[in-house]
């Protein structure tokens, strides 16, 4: 069973390789959710990623024999990038075997880390198997992702390094997919602070560890953006760490996630990917259990796919109130679109968007719908812009 010790060793041997992220106060999140919101900002790390804490400390216990061997691990990313770096570090060959899913900026870094990268599988379980086969033909040392003591003491550091940075949390909220990150958090902190409360947050799309703890037939899901968490068989060893000192279970859904990641860019100007943006999900879905507490969340990574990101962007614009899209029913006439447009900018907001549609409507013939994607800053102001356009005797919608 993973102790306390063990993970104070930990922290002894990644003293120096690894960056000790700091543990902020957000003000803006504090006030938005009524709790006292602290972030330790593990997307600072080298590779974006708390995975090398973990990684760093299996790899650097390995004899010279298995050195030489190499090592192969399996991972959607996170893990693999650390992995890879610090088997790079230390002279070690490595393989990563990930998902077809995984995202391509996770590819790349984990690549451009020098490891040799194999596509495999459409789940995570897929991917385990083959890597799992791979190291016993040949014969290297196979590097588990969560279910590993020596993993789990390297992510354990980082409760030990929040406590001493922020004395008076009172509880911590932790994203948990195998359950590595929240099994060594857990104990580190209870053994540091028996009173905490430890709080794990998993996707309603994935909910495997929450099932096995709460005896819950929770359905899982095909695919979700915290692709870090996407785990359907949580780790033996990581659970008998859990069910030991973890408190509570949180699940949220998509649209928590892309909330929270929009929210750390604008307010935090920080990137956080699906799974590391978790924590702060749980706590705007559920604003009521952890109000007037002192809560710790851990941003577990950055490394998220651009054009996601984009979309991710784009849709939380569309829920703020800041991109609308209507559609104006007019006469097919020189000038009508001269003054819908001048009407909008009058309101001040800015025309994104513009498409006639002449042939796919049911409008009498002389008459089109021009589409129109506006920038507005609230939905108040789209509300505002749509009285304005009707008061013109326009005949206008909001899609």
């Amino acid at each position: 069973m993973l102790n306390i010790d063990d993970i104070r060793q930990a922290a002894k041997r990644i003293q120096g390789q690894v960056v000790e992220t700091p543990c902020l106060e957000s003000k803006v999140l504090s006030e938005l959710t009524g709790a006292q919101v602290f972030l330790k900002f593990e997307n600072l790390q080298f590779t974006a990623t708390f995975k090398e804490r973990g990684a760093y400390n299996k790899l650097v216990q390995l004899s010279e024999a298995e050195r030489k061997r190499g090592v192969i691990a399996m991972s959607a990313g996170n893990h693999a990038q650390g992995v890879a770096y610090h088997a790079r570090r230390l002279d070690i060959p490595a393989t990563i075997v990930m998902p077809s899913f995984t995202p391509a900026v996770k590819v790349a870094g984990t690549q451009n880390f020098g490891a040799r990268v194999i596509l495999h599988g459409s789940t995570l379980e897929a991917a385990y198997e083959h890597a799992h086969s791979l190291a016993e033909q040949e014969q290297r040392v196979f590097v588990h992702p969560y279910n590993d003591p020596a993993i789990m003491a390297g992510q354990g550091t980082i409760a030990l390094e929040m406590l001493a940075q922020q004395p008076d949390l009172d509880t911590l909220v932790v994203p948990v997919g195998g359950g590595g990150l929240i099994a060594g958090i857990a104990v580190a902190a209870k053994a540091v602070k028996p009173d905490i409360q430890i709080i794990g947050v998993q996707t309603q799309r994935f909910p495997a560890m929450v099932n096995l703890m709460q005896g819950t037939a929770l359905e899982q899901g095909i695919s979700t953006i915290a692709e870090g968490i996407a785990v359907g068989a949580p780790g033996p060893l990581c659970a008998e760490a859990i069910r030991q000192h973890v408190d509570d279970w949180l699940l949220i859904d998509e649209g928590d996630i892309e909330h929270a990641i929009v929210l750390l860019l604008e307010v935090e100007k920080t990137l956080a990917e699906g799974a590391g943006a978790a924590a702060l999900a749980a706590l705007l879905h559920y604003p009521q259990r952890l109000a007037g507490r002192k809560v710790g969340m851990v941003l577990s990574g950055g490394n998220i796919d651009p054009q996601l990101l984009a979309q991710i962007i784009g849709r939380g614009l569309v829920r703020s109130g800041r991109l609308v899209r209507i559609v104006v029913n007019t006469a097919d006439i020189p000038g009508s679109l001269a003054r819908i447009t001048s009407l909008v900018a009058e309101c001040g907001a800015n025309v994104d968007e513009v498409h006639h549609q002449r042939a796919f409507t049911l409008l009498a013939a002389k008459n089109v719908e021009i589409e129109m994607v506006l920038q507005t800053r609230s939905h108040e102001h789209a509300a505002e812009l749509l009285d304005r356009l009707r008061e013109a005797q326009l005949d206008v919608r909001l899609i």
